[in-house]
């Protein structure tokens, strides 16, 4: 079994974050780089495959050079190879374009990734690639088993999970629960120096251009100062919240 892991390459949740360009682009100095959250769940469930099964693992990321550090820590996590697409990653589509035609090069059996991105939360990945590909999709999973060609998946849905049947080959967006916060792998010291001489290939990107452009973005606004109510001013009260607050 093959398999494709998605790693995107985020802004650490604690950077502060600026934007250039008439606030249009993001400004990437100073700013430390990580694996998506999401994408590390997924990047450990291939690992358990990986050990018990025999799959083999690679992982993939369209960006430039400055991601390749993020593609090395996938890969002394345990993934066997890494490719990089060398191009700006511009928009979901765009992006979901370049894995594709990897995954059709590449033969791979199962594609997993996370059910979105931190940085831009746009979770059209994982779906616009399994509909490019004609592979079958499952988003927002929580479990996953692979026997053969067929998969036994659990998804969150509202107010529970759904449990469903699918055969391979098979793209998954996956979240926390495929496994838990405590199982995910850390880089030791030998992960470290195998993944130095793990291959990581560099691939043109296909000529495709990105259909949408960022017009400009907008930090949330500062939280106002407190204002205390008295407890017997519930008319007060229900007035900020109401005129003011605008949650009632």
């Amino acid at each position: 079994m093959k398999i494709l892991v998605c790693i995107s390459h985020v802004p650490d949740t604690t950077s502060k974050i600026n934007f250039t360009d008439g606030d249009s682009k993001f400004d990437a100095n100073g700013v430390q780089f990580v694996i998506n959250p999401y994408d590390e769940y997924v990047l450990t469930r291939a690992m358990w495959f990986k050990e018990k099964q025999g799959a083999s693992v690679s992982v993939i990321n369209v960006g430039n050079a400055a991601t390749e550090p993020t593609l090395r820590k996938a890969l002394a996590i345990g993934a066997d190879d890494a490719i990089r697409v060398n191009a700006e990653a511009t928009d979901g589509y765009f992006v979901a374009k370049q894995i594709a035609e990897v995954v059709k090069n590449g033969n791979y059996d199962v594609v997993l990734a996370g059910r979105e991105s931190i940085d831009y939360n746009g979770g059209m990945v994982p779906g616009m690639l399994a509909a490019i590909l004609d592979f079958n999709f499952i988003n927002a999973c929580i479990g996953l088993e692979i026997d053969g060609t067929n998969a036994t998946v659990d998804r969150e849905i509202d107010g529970g999970k759904e449990s469903l049947s699918t055969n391979l080959p098979l793209v998954i967006g996956g979240q926390k629960g495929v496994v838990e916060e405590k199982d995910l792998r850390i880089p030791n010291m030998r992960g470290i120096m195998m993944a130095r001489k793990k291959p990581l290939a560099v691939v043109e990107p296909i000529s495709f251009e990105a259909t949408t452009v960022s017009k400009s973005f907008e930090k949330p606004a500062a939280k106002g100062a407190v204002k205390l109510v008295d407890a017997d001013n519930v008319g007060e009260l229900v007035d900020l919240l109401h005129n003011e607050a605008k949650v009632i």
